[in-house]
């Protein structure tokens, strides 16, 4: 768990887990927003699917962006 705050985070630290899960031998990402990707064959390539996903994220137009 992340027991870390975030830039404007003020009052307790909220419970926070991993980004990744597996089911069976595929390997998966969920962002904030509940979306879940994935399958991938490792840990690995599905933290590497999840910087490529923020990295589109950030591309957007502000008003586009996932909150």
């Amino acid at each position: 768990m992340d027991t870390q705050r975030r830039t404007g985070e003020e009052g307790p630290v909220p419970f926070r887990s991993s980004r990744f899960f597996c089911v069976g031998s595929k390997w998966y990402f969920t962002t904030r927003e509940g979306f879940d990707s994935g399958p991938f064959a490792s840990r690995e390539r599905a933290e590497t699917g999840l910087k490529r996903f923020l990295h589109v994220v950030r591309l957007l137009p502000e008003e586009q962006q996932i909150h």
